[in-house]
């Protein structure tokens, strides 16, 4: 910690991760959980439409995948914990698809936004393939950061509002428990 005028002053520096793990309400409502992680913010990225609108990239022609960017305290989780986390909670092997959503939208990737971050992405892929964790082989796609574009309001936070519908119960739920029982002490109390 730094000192400034005798009084502490936090170290302010601050990672961001952007992750496309299928249904960005899930990923939303997985990080949301986290310690060290500070602001999720649910979006499109990937594409080449500036500015789409949701409408516009789940019809699949933007080529956007529904992602989010994870801005966190790498003196808390590194990112590669950030990468164990999202592996953890979604289906990597399964190309343009998470459970029923079908389509490019909802592939798995990791926009890197640094060297760092890509050499982190590739080696942890590497090991999740040679570990065999599943059937198939990672399909994440790794590629470099280039824009994000914020999602509609009312996507923000969407399973903390609407936990009760079925989607979120029988989508994200599970991801949730799921990450309780694997990272419980990674998670904010």
């Amino acid at each position: 910690m730094k000192f400034m005028n005798d009084k502490p002053v936090k170290n302010e520096r601050k990672e961001v991760a952007t992750l496309a793990g299928g249904c960005f309400w899930c990923t939303e409502a997985v990080f949301n959980i986290v310690k060290g992680v500070e602001k999720i913010e649910p979006g499109y990225t990937g594409g080449s439409v500036p500015n789409p609108t949701y409408e516009q990239v789940s019809s699949g022609a933007t080529a956007h995948a529904e992602a989010v960017q994870v801005t966190f305290d790498p003196g808390v989780i590194s990112f590669r914990e950030i990468l164990e986390v999202f592996y953890a909670t979604h289906d990597p092997t399964t190309l343009n698809r998470q459970g029923p959503d079908v389509g490019t939208q909802y592939r798995s990737a990791i926009f890197y936004h640094n060297e760092e971050q890509r050499a982190t992405a590739e080696k942890v892929i590497a090991e999740l393939d040679k570990e065999g964790i599943w059937e198939a082989p990672i399909v994440t796609q790794v590629e470099p950061f280039k824009a994000f574009y914020a999602a509609e309001n009312y996507h923000k936070e969407y399973y903390k509002r609407n936990s009760n519908q079925p989607y979120c119960q029988q989508v994200i739920t599970p991801k949730l428990v799921k990450l309780q029982q694997r990272f419980l002490g990674k998670l904010k109390v």
